[in-house]
């Protein structure tokens, strides 16, 4: 089969239709070049050129392939490049999973970011539970994971992106919406919208042990594992909810946010994960991309 330095003297041939030019553009002696196109023609079988003592013509069969090889030559060019930048962390694919409250602040920053620092990859943003990000790292579907809670399983590194407050998320005409800041025993007894207990979703046991140590007992009338559910209901009248303070991006005409007074260590954080194995060149550049958002987001609180 021929190869792409035939190709290439073949096309030099085939713009030119002259041996000398052709040579002198392909920085080569005719007697080489010559035989490279001989080559070629016994490889394929055909005649690609009518030599003349006066003219150098394609043959049908040489036109014919004279555009097959220009498309081959340019889309080898193509893959090579493709390497190179790939090598480099300027081309490719990154897989990046996230939990839905991450869309609330800073991870659109780092779509913005990475397309202008790195517009030759692509992004591939998957949103998924704590859980489903664990088992799509481990199973290479993702490169990234911004997660809720550390990552300490064998071959899997994490590190903390975000540590904020949660806020008391109260229904407009609730009494609690017009005071502040709150103290945790203000939500003694009153309607509470609770994070589900699922697997790797902490909200649930940090919260209902932060009350079982503060002996307060809100009435838990609904648990569900998504933030923006939680607000839906607490706009809807059915209850209160602490939330992470990011959340305070989404606008719900019948949410008013009160400040509230928690014990040390109850907080919201938000871990950047991945595989330690991991050897696409561009996740360096977006994990450096997420953790710039992240600081951007904290500062501009």
């Amino acid at each position: 089969m021929f190869d792409l330095a035939q190709l290439r003297c073949f096309t030099a041939l085939a713009a030119e239709l002259n041996f000398r030019r052709a040579a002198e553009r392909l920085h080569m002696t005719q007697p080489p070049l010559s035989r490279q196109i001989q080559l070629l023609e016994h490889q394929l079988g055909v005649a690609l050129f009518t030599r003349s003592t006066r003219a150098v013509t394609l043959t049908a069969a040489g036109r014919a392939f004279f555009v097959e090889a220009q498309a081959l030559l340019e889309q080898a060019h193509r893959a090579a490049q493709t390497a190179r930048l790939t090598a480099i962390g300027e081309s490719g694919t990154v897989g990046i999973g996230f939990v839905a409250s991450a869309v609330y602040d800073f991870l659109p920053r780092v779509v913005a970011q990475a397309r202008r620092d790195r517009p030759g990859v692509q992004i591939a943003l998957r949103e998924m539970t704590t859980f489903e990000q664990l088992q799509a790292l481990q199973t290479r579907r993702i490169d990234l994971a911004i997660v809720r809670a550390p990552l300490n399983q064998p071959g899997l590194v994490s590190e903390c992106l975000v540590c904020e407050p949660f806020i008391l998320a109260v229904p407009y005409e609730h009494p609690l919406a017009r005071h502040e800041p709150l103290r945790l025993t203000a939500l003694h007894g009153q309607p509470f919208i609770i994070y589900a207990h699922a697997a790797w979703q902490p909200f649930n046991e940090l919260l209902t042990g932060m009350f079982r140590s503060s002996g307060v007992q809100p009435d838990f009338v609904q648990s569900l594992g998504n933030t923006l559910t939680i607000l839906s209901l607490v706009n809807a009248g059915m209850g209160l909810a602490l939330v992470p303070r990011s959340a305070t991006a989404v606008s719900f005409e019948r949410v008013r946010w009160r400040a509230i007074e928690l014990p040390p260590g109850v907080h919201s954080e938000l871990h950047l994960g991945w595989r330690e194995d991991n050897d696409n060149p561009a996740v360096a550049a977006l994990r450096e991309a997420v953790r710039q958002s992240a600081s951007d987001a904290a500062q501009a609180r």
